[in-house]
């Protein structure tokens, strides 16, 4: 084994969105300490990036006991990656499908290099744990989202660090209306009003405009899937 990992340790992928966010009250529940690790990959909505220290703070301010157990933030540069991606979440080009049945927002590679990358942060500080926020039940069709691409890249990052970390997705299952409902299952509407008013989301970057939701432009597919789920969430509380 390449290096002894702390088991009550977590890196949790965090963009500053939805997902992220509730994903890392998740970790901040069950971890004793919790470092966070973003990209900057060149996307048209590089706002969540700067979003991203007001949500931890939100956080902090909010939850003081979570506080005490968040630690480090890395970032990493993968401008790299946006320049060889020809993508609408990379390029100036307008949201559509694409000649493969996959929307064109589909950075190809993207949470592959994202989960090396923080499994090489992890290694470095000794972590055990990395969580990530994706989902196979209520998403784009994105193939690097789903279970078994997850699992595989468990197996190859253990292979190829001779090491034994453990990746958890705890929204894999769960569409959007039950990620709003585990925001309030871990920390109640303080949570789930750090989500909605403190988070981004939004593909083209709008913070200008605020729905129940919270920011967004409320056109693009992300804006649509997010405002779906929180009324499905609705429906579901008043149920």
């Amino acid at each position: 084994m390449g290096i002894e990992l702390l088991d009550r340790t977590a890196l949790v992928l965090f963009s500053g969105g939805q997902d992220s966010t509730t994903t890392l009250a998740w970790a901040l529940d069950r971890y004793d300490h919790v470092e966070t690790v973003g990209f900057d990959y060149g996307q048209r909505h590089a706002v969540e990036l700067e979003v991203r220290s007001v949500v931890a703070d939100g956080i902090r301010r909010s939850f003081p006991d979570w506080g005490d157990r968040l630690g480090e933030d890395h970032m990493v540069d993968l401008q790299v990656l946006g320049r060889i991606s020809e993508t609408s979440l990379t390029k100036g080009m307008a949201i559509a499908m694409a000649d493969d049945g996959l929307p064109n927002t589909f950075v190809p590679g993207r949470n592959l290099i994202f989960l090396t990358f923080a499994a090489a942060v992890a290694y470095r500080r000794g972590i055990r744990h990395i969580v990530t926020g994706v989902c196979e039940t209520d998403y784009s069709g994105y193939p690097d989202c789903r279970d078994d691409t997850i699992k595989a890249m468990q197996l190859a990052l253990n292979l190829g660090m001779d090491t034994r970390f453990v990746l958890h997705t705890p929204l894999m299952w769960i569409d959007k209306a039950e990620t709003w409902a585990l925001a309030k299952l871990l920390g109640g509407d303080e949570l789930v009003d750090v989500v909605r008013t403190q988070t981004h989301t939004c593909y083209e970057g709008d913070r200008e405009h605020i729905h129940d939701w919270g920011h967004g432009c409320g056109a693009c597919p992300a804006c649509e899937l997010r405002a779906t789920g929180y009324r499905g969430y609705l429906a579901r509380q008043q149920a």
